[in-house]
């Protein structure tokens, strides 16, 4: 602080982490990995300098504090003039959790239980060929020391499950995959229900093995809940969160307390729902979550913000500075997000439709900077007059943020989220995408 830095934020990480890979019905991969270290960022202006180390002694820690300085034409000098008036008492939020990872499955359960998924699917699926299992777990201690008084401890676990499975019958095929994901519960894996993991699995496979490719046009959709919520993650969230105002490329710029969604869409971004995949104690900062709402009845009420993100862009920080690891420096990112439910339910949304599309299951796709996005359909089928009928593949949704918005007419009761990861600015992280079943009464669909 003597040498002119308006604020200097320390970040101290210990990680363990494990990943556990299964092909039919063999353990083909397990990776370990550890790491320690420090993330040092000083502030001056509206500018910052980082760097992190994994040299933890005194001189190391000195060394990457002189290079962060040395980023802003700041050199440490000792003239005793500094705002720094000391931390404030710890705020330890680990304390309750330092023994949580001897609660978790050792190698030979989580083993056990990836294993015993890829058997099922196999038992359950005859026309499925191809088996994948995978499992991780990450624990994660970190410190957070700040000079303007920031002093917060945590303990992290996080965990996660997939189940990827190929069907193939002569010239026909088809690919499903699950994740299933959770914070602070070392359980998880004890308490997963493989039986209807591996239902949902092989229904889903062996009905689009034999469907038929959908026709490419503009109609209606209703896009199903839990994971079908990653196209507002990507397509929407993104833009909403304080980095993509300082780059410029956010189109919701400008229209705080502005309407850029249907009244029906009511947008959420927390990190308090209990286990779920983005749930935090505190971020990144030290900041404990909250709830924070970002679009309410299709108005625009705030953007997610971190500590750079309040300096650079003036809104107030929200608890999401997020980070990978001590070697990133944190950035304003998304935990648990969803479209809020609504009054409707899930049959009446498919009853509102002449003729569209239903999109029980989304896979993966791309999103452009301002928001443009396709993302394919793992599972889909055809609505006509008001019901269900034939299943299809090949759908691929396409459309633009700020176009689709104002066309989600209606939101169903059942808000339901499902776990992912992220990768941005500040690394890949653990998050919870989520919405209930919605409509959107018309959108580019792809196919041949």
């Amino acid at each position: 602080m003597n040498a002119g830095a308006d604020l200097v934020e320390i970040f101290i990480e210990k990680a363990d982490n494990i990943g556990v890979l299964a092909e039919q019905d063999i353990i083909t991969s397990i990776n370990p990995s550890f790491g320690k270290g420090v993330g040092i960022r000083v502030f001056s202006g509206p500018k910052d300098g980082f760097v992190s180390t994994n040299d933890l002694s005194e001189a190391g820690l000195r060394h990457a504090l002189e290079q962060a300085l040395g980023m802003l034409d700041l050199k440490p000098i000792n003239n005793n003039r500094t705002s720094f008036n000391g931390l404030s008492a710890i705020t330890d939020y680990g304390a309750s959790k330092s023994e949580i990872y001897k609660k978790c499955p050792n190698l030979d359960e989580s083993t056990g239980k990836i294993l015993e998924g890829t058997s099922l699917i196999s038992q359950k699926g005859k026309k499925i060929q191809v088996r994948r299992g995978t499992y991780s777990r990450t624990t994660q201690e970190v410190i957070v020391a700040s000079s303007d008084g920031t002093f917060a401890r945590d303990i992290r676990l996080y965990q996660s499950i997939g189940l990827n499975a190929l069907a193939l019958d002569k010239e026909y095929r088809s690919s499903v995959g699950r994740r299933y994901g959770s914070t602070s519960s070392p359980n998880q894996l004890f308490e997963w229900n493989i039986d209807k993991s591996v239902d949902e699995i092989v229904e889903s496979a062996n009905k689009m093995l034999y469907a038929k490719y959908v026709e490419a046009g503009q109609m209606p959709a209703v896009l199903a809940n839990k994971f079908g919520g990653v196209i507002f993650h990507e397509a929407c969230g993104h833009l909403l969160e304080t980095t993509q105002l300082e780059r410029g490329t956010s189109p919701f710029k400008d229209k705080i307390n502005q309407k850029i969604a249907h009244t029906a869409v009511t947008a959420i971004d927390e990190g308090i729902t209990e286990n779920a995949f983005g749930t935090l104690s505190m971020d990144d900062e030290g900041m404990p979550p909250q709830e924070t709402v970002l679009i309410e009845n299709g108005i625009l009420k705030t953007f997610l913000s971190d500590r750079a993100g309040e300096l650079r862009t003036g809104y107030k920080r929200t608890g999401s500075g997020r980070r990978q690891s001590y070697a990133f420096p944190a950035a304003s990112r998304m935990r648990n997000t969803y479209i809020d439910k609504g009054i409707y339910t899930p049959n009446q949304l498919i009853e509102s439709i002449d003729k569209g599309i239903y999109c029980k299951s989304m896979g993966g796709g791309s999103v452009g900077a301002t928001g443009q996005f396709n993302f394919s359909v793992e599972e889909a089928y055809l609505i006509e007059q008001g019901k269900l009928t034939t299943p299809l593949k090949g759908a691929t949704l396409i459309g633009e943020a700020k176009d689709i918005l104002p066309k989600i007419s209606m939101c169903a009761n059942d808000l339901d989220l499902a776990a992912g990861y992220c990768g941005s600015i500040s690394g890949n992280i653990n998050v919870t995408v989520g919405q209930p079943h919605i409509k959107v009464d018309s959108i580019t669909i792809g196919g041949r």
